[in-house]
């Protein structure tokens, strides 16, 4: 394993970045929140809507270089 320093802003690198996209546009997109109870209510929420949809998630996330990854269970 090794340390690899990445770009500010890498979006292919970091596939959790596209995840909170989806959420911020699903989920809160254009919403005023009272008290941080609410906000995070709002983000339990979606994220059991895309939990409970992984192909929107793989499509979102897969990117070619993790896809091709070959997985091996030990």
């Amino acid at each position: 394993m090794r340390l690899a320093a990445l770009p500010p802003y890498s979006p292919e690198l970091n596939p959790t970045e596209h995840v909170w996209d989806l959420l911020r546009e699903q989920s809160s997109a254009n919403l005023v929140f009272d008290t941080m109870d609410a906000v995070e209510g709002q983000l339990v929420t979606g994220l059991a809507a895309l939990e409970a949809d992984p192909p929107r998630v793989q499509r979102t996330t897969g990117f070619p270089w993790i896809t091709q990854i070959p997985l091996k269970a030990i």
